[in-house]
C-alpha cells in the first residue's frame, strides 16, 4: 500500500512520491481512433437549399477520391462513405464535438436549414428512415437525395440507443451491488455490536480456551470493510496487517488434572520472597516461587517486592495485583498467607539466594532440608530460579495458572487500562501497542548508541560504569547492533513499520517511557502521527493515583498491549516476554518479533542507496513472514540463559496441540 506524503521530508531518505500508487510519472491520456473527414463534403452540406448544387458537389467528391474505382466498386465505396458520416464522431458542421462524445449531441443546437419541408423536427419521420433502410444499395440516388444532415442525425440517434442500453445496464448492476453489499454489511456490523457489548473481560474469564478467536477475526473484517484500517482499495492488504495467525488446532491446557489430589494442611515451613527486579520480572519471580512452594509442600507468604531497582517505586504487591484473588485462584495448589502466623514471627529466617535455572531435583535435595530446619526460608532473589524446560507438566501448568489467572491487576490499573483501551479503539479502529525500549537505562546496559551524539554515547558510557552489578563495561556498540543485539531506534522503528505496510494513520499505543536522546523520536511521530500513552490518554485526574509508582503505570501498559490488535516490540526485555506469552496463551493474537539483525542491514543497505524502497518493502515483509506469533514449540537450549523463555512462549506446557477432527 501505499504511505500519505503528510510532511515534506521525512528525513529517513524515503522517497515520499514514489511509495503511493496514486501518484503517476505523467499524465494519463486516452486516445480515439482517428479518421479523415472530407471538407468538400462538409461544404457540399451547407449548400442543400439547392438541389442540385448539393447532387453536383457530391458527384465532384466521389470523382476526387475515387477516380480509379468504376462500376459496383462505386457504390460499394459510396456506401461506406455514408456510414463514416453517420458516425456521431464526424460533425460536418462547425460545431466541435466533446470528448465524450454524449454531452455535445445533448447541447447541440437545432439548424434553421430546409430540405423537403420543415427539418427542425428532433425526429426523423419513422417511415422515411424504414423506407430509406428497406432500399437497395443500388438507389444511389435516392440515398444522395436525403441529405447528409438527415444521415447524420439518424447516426445521433443509434448512437443515443446505444448509450441508452449501456447506461440502464451500468445502472442496474450498481444498484444490485448496492443492495445486497449494504444488507451484508448490516449484518456485519449488528453482530459484531453485539459481541462488543459482552466482551470486556480482559481475558480472565474462566472456561475461554478456544484459541480460534472468532470474535476477533470478525472485528478485523468488519474494520477492514469499513474502511477504518486505511486505504479500502487494499482490503486483503490490510486484512493480513491486522489479522492475526491462525491458531489451527491449539488449545489452552492449564487446568488441573482429574487426578488432582486435594491439599492437606500440613507445611513443611514458610516461604518470604523479596520479588527483585521491574514489573514483569518480579511477575515472573512470582510465579517461580509459587511452583517453588508447590515442589517443597510449603506456605508461601504474600510476597513483598523490590524497592531499589531502577525505578525504586516503592509500590507494595496489594497495590499493583488482585491479592485477594491471587489466593483465592491458588488455594488448591498451594497454601499461601498475608504474613507469617504469630508462632513463627519471632523465628529468624534462613537466607537463601537460589540458583538461577534450577530444576525441581534441586530444590528437593538441596533447598527443602534447610526449609524443614529452619522452618522459615528467606529467597533473596526470585527472578530466573526455575528452569524454563524440563520441569513435569503439573508444574508447568501451574506456572501459568500464576501468571494468567492468579496474577490479576489490582482495580485501578485494570480499571483505567480498559478505559485507555475504549479510547484507543476510536470509531472501531484497530490499534498497535509497541514497546519501544530506547530509554536510557537500556540503551547503557547494553552498549547502543547508534545514532546518538558523542555527548549522549558519553552519558551512557558514564552511568554504565557508575551502576556496579552491571557486568559488561566496555562494548563495541556498532558490533553490537550488526550482530542485532540493540534496541531498534525510533527511525528503524519507523521504517519496519512502514516496510511491513501499516499506513501513516496507524494508531499507536506506545509502551515505554522517554526515548533518549534530543529529537529521537521526530522521524516515528513525523510518520507516525497517532501515536498516544498514557500520558495523553488519560486525565490528570485519572493518573494522580499512579504519580511515582512506575510499576503501576508499567501494569496499566500492559493491558493496553495485551488487548491490542499487534504487538510490536524492539528488544526482547521482560515487558516485551511477559506480553508475547500473554497474547499467545489468550489465542494467539498477533505479536511481530523484528529481525534485528538482518532488519538494521536492510536499513543500512537502504540508506545507502544499495536498495530502493520497493525492494527494502518486500524484503522487510518476506523477513517478518513468520515472526508474528504463530504457534511454535519452545526448544531447550545450550546454555538456559539463551534459550526461550517460558513466559515468551508457554508452548509446550500450556498450550496444547489437540488432534486434527
Amino acid at each position: 500500500m501505499g504511505f500519505h506524503n503528510h510532511h515534506s521530508n521525512s528525513g529517513d531518505g524515503v522517497p515520499q512520491r514514489v511509495n503511493s500508487p496514486r501518484f503517476s510519472s505523467g499524465a494519463m491520456t486516452r486516445r480515439a481512433h482517428s479518421f479523415k473527414r472530407n471538407t468538400s463534403s462538409s461544404s457540399s452540406s451547407n449548400n442543400n437549399n439547392n438541389n442540385s448544387n448539393t447532387n453536383h458537389s457530391i458527384n465532384s467528391n466521389n470523382t476526387s477520391h475515387y477516380g480509379s474505382n468504376s462500376g459496383g466498386n462505386t457504390l460499394r465505396t459510396h456506401h461506406e462513405i455514408d456510414l463514416i458520416l453517420n458516425s456521431p464522431r464526424s460533425d460536418s458542421s462547425t460545431t466541435p464535438v466533446s470528448a465524450d462524445g454524449f454531452d455535445s449531441v445533448l447541447e447541440k443546437k437545432p439548424t434553421h436549414h430546409h430540405f423537403h419541408g420543415n427539418l427542425n423536427k428532433r425526429f426523423v419521420n419513422i417511415g422515411m428512415v424504414k423506407g430509406l433502410l428497406n432500399k437497395p444499395v443500388g438507389s444511389t440516388v435516392e440515398v444522395v437525395k436525403l441529405g447528409f444532415r438527415e444521415r447524420k442525425r439518424l447516426g445521433q440517434w443509434m448512437f443515443f440507443l446505444f448509450c441508452g442500453v449501456c447506461l440502464l445496464l451500468g445502472v442496474s448492476k450498481i444498484f444490485a451491488n448496492g443492495l445486497f453489499g449494504s444488507a451484508i454489511e448490516r449484518s456485519h456490523s449488528a453482530r459484531q455490536h453485539l459481541m462488543d457489548q459482552t466482551s470486556h473481560d480482559y481475558g480472565y474469564r474462566d472456561g475461554e480456551n478456544d484459541l480460534g478467536g472468532g470474535n476477533d477475526v470478525e472485528r478485523t473484517l468488519m474494520m477492514v470493510a469499513s474502511g477504518v484500517v486505511g486505504n479500502q482499495n487494499s482490503i486483503a492488504e490490510h486484512s493480513d496487517l491486522w489479522s492475526k495467525p491462525s491458531s489451527e488446532n491449539f488449545t489452552q491446557c492449564i487446568d488441573p488434572p482429574k487426578s488432582h489430589r486435594k491439599l492437606d494442611a500440613n507445611t513443611n515451613g514458610y516461604i518470604l520472597i523479596n520479588a527483585n527486579g521491574g514489573l514483569n520480572q518480579m511477575r515472573f519471580g512470582i510465579c517461580d516461587m509459587v511452583a517453588v512452594a508447590k515442589i517443597m509442600k510449603a506456605t508461601l507468604v504474600l510476597p513483598s517486592l523490590d524497592h531499589t531497582s531502577y525505578w525504586a517505586d516503592e509500590s507494595g504487591f496489594k497495590d499493583l495485583f488482585d491479592w485477594k484473588h491471587f489466593m483465592e485462584t491458588l488455594k488448591d495448589d498451594i497454601h499461601i498467607v498475608e504474613s507469617l502466623p504469630p508462632a513463627y514471627a519471632d523465628i529468624e529466617p534462613f537466607v537463601k539466594t537460589p540458583i538461577s535455572w534450577s530444576k525441581v531435583s534441586y530444590y528437593k535435595t538441596e533447598v527443602l532440608p534447610l526449609l524443614k530446619q529452619h522452618k522459615v526460608i528467606y529467597f533473596t532473589h526470585t527472578d530466573s530460579r526455575l528452569a524454563n524446560n524440563g520441569l513435569q507438566n503439573s508444574i508447568q501448568k501451574l506456572r501459568c495458572r500464576a501468571n494468567y489467572q492468579a496474577l490479576k491487576y489490582s482495580s485501578p490499573i485494570e480499571e483505567l487500562g480498559e478505559v485507555l483501551v475504549s479510547r484507543m479503539r476510536q470509531n472501531g479502529s484497530p490499534y498497535l501497542a509497541l514497546h519501544l525500549r530506547y530509554e536510557k537505562d537500556m540503551l547503557a546496559f547494553t552498549g547502543c548508541s547508534h545514532s546518538l551524539t558523542a555527548e549522549e554515547d558519553e552519558e551512557l558510557h558514564k552511568m554504565r560504569y557508575e551502576i556496579s552489578h552491571w557486568k559488561e563495561k566496555e562494548i563495541d556498540g556498532s558490533e553490537r547492533r550488526k550482530l542485532g543485539g540493540c534496541p531498534l531506534t525510533p527511525r528503524e522503528t519507523s521504517l519496519l513499520l512502514k516496510g511491513l505496510g501499516f499506513p501513516c494513520n496507524t494508531r499507536i499505543y506506545l509502551v515505554a517511557g522517554e526515548a533518549y536522546g534530543i529529537g529521537s523520536m521526530q522521524h516515528l511521530t513525523g510518520d507516525f502521527p497517532n501515536i498516544f500513552s498514557h500520558s495523553t490518554l488519560a486525565t490528570e485526574d485519572e493518573l494522580q493515583p499512579f504519580r511515582n509508582h512506575q510499576n503501576m503505570l508499567a501494569g496499566l501498559d500492559y493491558v493496553v498491549a495485551l488487548q491490542s490488535d499487534v504487538f510490536v516490540y524492539t528488544y526482547d526485555g521482560n515487558m516485551a516476554k511477559a506480553v508475547q506469552g500473554h497474547r499467545r496463551f489468550e489465542g494467539l493474537k498477533k505479536t511481530i518479533s523484528p529481525d534485528r539483525m538482518n532488519l538494521v542491514k536492510l536499513v543500512d543497505e537502504f540508506d545507502e542507496g544499495k536498495l530502493t524502497w520497493k525492494k527494502f518493502s518486500a524484503k522487510v515483509k518476506k523477513l517478518h513472514k513468520d515472526r508474528i506469533g504463530g504457534p511454535c514449540y519452545r526448544e531447550p537450549g545450550e546454555f538456559p540463559k539463551l534459550e526461550e523463555s517460558f513466559y515468551a512462549n508457554p508452548l509446550p506446557g500450556c498450550i496444547c496441540e489437540t488432534a486434527k477432527k
